[in-house]
């Protein structure tokens, strides 16, 4: 077998949230695919990194009180903790916000530059005159030009399926100010896209696309491809245009480049020849496997620019389908919009990465989630069909033989299917069809099923003459435990290394087609436990309680909400209790003794009552009298001191001279009640 030497990527995840189950798929899927070539012996490299730049990340670093830099940093900590939990295990993983990306940017730039695909003109955009900020599409509302439906995005409509361009819209308004917005000159940048054309055609057709994504991109050349924007003004989080102050890289033209720079980072530090994997006469195999709503970035844009600046374009763009959970798009309310880590808090990672994997196929269709399903086939297949094989032959071989297998190879016209099945399931791997890898290893594991089921060793262990045949059986079914657990070694990572542990041997493609014989083997430990739904439900209701926390805005930690929290809730009949009135002060009087305090004497319109309010630090007697105020006007009276008390005046404030008393607005009358 020819070694190959392969760059694997999943799109760069972006810097501005946690990561949930919808984003896990692709991971898992090319974690898969890169363990597979690796246990095959190719020379396999898989990187990612954060998409780092942007205005949204600017913004919400603003809203934080913290630098772009250092939100980046906090979402990277988390998220490549979510990546190692699930068992992803990237070669490196770097960011676009590196001095590697800065110079590749730059790069790519200049080359294209100095051919004559940088074009510049100046085009009108929309503006926000509060911020003063230019207005990403995505950060303009209003009302649909095509159907009229309202708080319609910048560029596109949810209700009809309409696009256009944020200017188009009816009733524009800033989503970070409510403003609206103005038209505003600005030179921009623009990629000469049309010159690729022709290269672009033959490209999508090479076979470096699957067939539907190549017939859908074919739509773009309909109308003839149209040079693309690359250019935003300050402020901006992101790289400076080399020679063009105030001007910045859009972030879709450096994020794909964070592919080359997280590539050229591990060079740096393992010594590796970059220009062997992206230089143009490169003999290596580039694969990108992405969502399939970035796929006019991945195979329009960037190829054209990586041949444009004298790069290699990839070998194949891998588009997928997006996770539906139990047949309906992810929904916040239902609890369905799963964060990774609110499924690690509740589930074994590799739950999910076996029923991702008996799902996904090479094509682009969406995937669902059924919880349902997905608990009743990791239980009936991985523990009840594989685990099982090992739990069943595991203990006899070590209480009765001493943990030491047969020298014995029982059954070997069965052992021959378990070991020819390598190329047909290597192939579905290749070829990224697990669910056919999946069926396949699970019908032999029926086949060891029906073979232990068949010999019972635990009825020719009871006789001393049957014995020796129950360890020939045992040991056939460990080394078909073996061979399946070296199939599924690519998704269940974590499993195959405690099955590496306990069979004393290492697992590798090549190995599979080895039997133990006369081999020491350690204590069989449960691999794996059965999928309780009731951690599923646990899951789907802090998804929810998760939602409404997030929901909460921020606090500044100087508000006052923050320094004094909302009270516990109250039912209405309390609230019904308290009979607030508005009342006018008739008279208000230092009282004799008290630092604090002023009697006031209320009018509720034929009735009056006297009350001592701690206002005298913020309020001078002949500044109240007069006014309207609301006071509680069912409380119980309370003997004090200085007199009695015969109600409560409602004020706001933290005290000392920040004391606000409550005033209605015009036309109120003593004695209204407080709605």
């Amino acid at each position: 077998m020819t070694k190959r030497k392969i760059l694997i990527t999943s799109a760069l995840p972006y810097a501005n949230g946690p990561t949930h189950l919808g984003h896990m798929l692709e991971y898992i899927q090319t974690d898969i695919w890169s363990r597979f070539q690796k246990l095959r012996g190719h020379e396999t490299y898989y990187v990612c990194a954060d998409d780092a730049h942007g205005t949204p990340i600017m913004l919400n670093a603003q809203k934080q009180g913290i630098t772009p830099e250092e939100m980046v940093k906090n979402v990277s900590i988390e998220r490549q903790r979510d990546f190692a939990d699930f068992n992803i295990e990237f070669d490196n993983y770097h960011s676009t916000h590196s001095e590697e990306n800065r110079e590749l940017s730059a790069l790519i730039y200049k080359r294209l530059d100095a051919k004559g695909h940088i074009k510049k003109r100046t085009i009108s955009q929309l503006f926000d005159p509060e911020k003063n900020i230019f207005l990403p599409d995505r950060f303009v509302t209003g009302t649909c030009p095509t159907c009229d439906a309202q708080d319609q995005n910048g560029d596109s409509c949810d209700a009809c399926g309409a696009t256009y361009s944020p200017t188009e819209l009816k009733d524009p308004r800033s989503v970070m100010s409510g403003a609206t917005p103005v038209l505003k000159d600005s030179e921009h940048f623009f990629f000469d896209l049309p010159a690729f054309e022709s290269m672009l055609k033959e490209w999508l057709h090479s076979g470096s696309l699957q067939a539907e994504m190549a017939n859908k991109l074919e739509e773009w050349f309909a109308d003839g491809l149209q040079q693309w924007d690359i250019s935003r003004d300050a402020p901006y989080f992101g790289f400076e245009i080399p020679g063009a102050p105030g001007k910045y890289f859009y972030v879709w033209l450096d994020a794909p480049i964070g592919y080359m720079a997280s590539f050229k980072n591990l060079c740096d530090k393992k010594g590796l020849d970059f220009d062997a994997y992206w230089g143009e006469d490169s003999d290596a195999e580039l694969y990108h496997f992405i969502g399939k709503d970035i796929i006019y970035f991945h195979s329009l844009f960037w190829p054209a620019m990586l041949d444009g600046a004298q790069f290699r374009k990839p070998t194949n763009v891998y588009a997928h389908g997006f996770v539906t959970v139990n047949g309906a798009k992810m929904s916040k309310s239902k609890g369905t919009f799963i964060k990774a880590r609110t499924y690690l808090d509740h589930l074994d990672p590799e739950f999910l990465r076996y029923y991702f994997a008996a799902k996904l196929n090479s094509g682009i269709t969406d995937l669902d989630l059924n919880l349902e399903d997905f608990a009743q086939r990791v239980n009936s297949d991985l523990v009840g069909k594989v685990v099982n094989i090992a739990s069943r032959c595991a203990g006899f071989i070590s209480k009765k033989f001493d943990g030491k297998m047969s020298e014995n190879i029982l059954e070997p016209e069965l052992m021959s299917q378990f070991k020819s099945a390598s190329d047909t399931i290597a192939q579905y791997y290749e070829q990224r069809e697990y669910s056919r890898a999946i069926r396949e290893i699970m019908a032999l594991a029926d086949k060891a099923n029906q073979f232990i089921d068949a010999q019972a060793p635990w009825v020719l262990i009871k006789d001393e003459q049957t014995q020796g045949q129950a360890h020939d059986v045992c040991s056939a079914g460990l080394n078909m435990f073996k061979i399946l657990m070296t199939y599924l070694k690519p998704v269940l990572p974590g499993m195959a290394a405690n099955v590496e542990q306990f069979l004393n041997t290492q697992l590798t493609w090549e190995s599979a087609q080895e039997l133990l014989t006369g081999h020491s083997i350690n204590k069989f430990k449960a691999l794996m436990q059965r999928v309780d739904m009731d951690k599923v439900t646990q899951m789907l209701e802090e998804s929810k309680e998760s939602l409404e926390a997030s929901n909460k805005p921020k606090l500044d930690p100087n508000s006052p909400l923050a320094k004094e929290p909302i009270s516990e809730e109250i039912e209405f009949n309390d609230f019904a209790k308290v009979d607030l009135r508005v009342a006018k002060i008739a008279k208000a009087e230092h009282v004799e003794g008290a630092e604090k305090l002023l009697k006031l004497t209320l009018d509720l319109g034929g009735e009056t009552r006297q009350v001592f309010a701690g206002i005298k630090s913020a309020y001078a007697p002949e500044d109240i009298e007069g006014k309207l105020t609301v006071m509680v006007a069912n409380l119980k009276p309370r003997k004090m001191r200085f007199g009695m008390s015969e109600g409560m005046v409602l004020a706001a404030g933290p005290g000392g001279k920040e004391i606000y008393i409550l005033n209605p607005d015009e036309g109120s009358e003593p004695g209204m009640r407080v709605m």
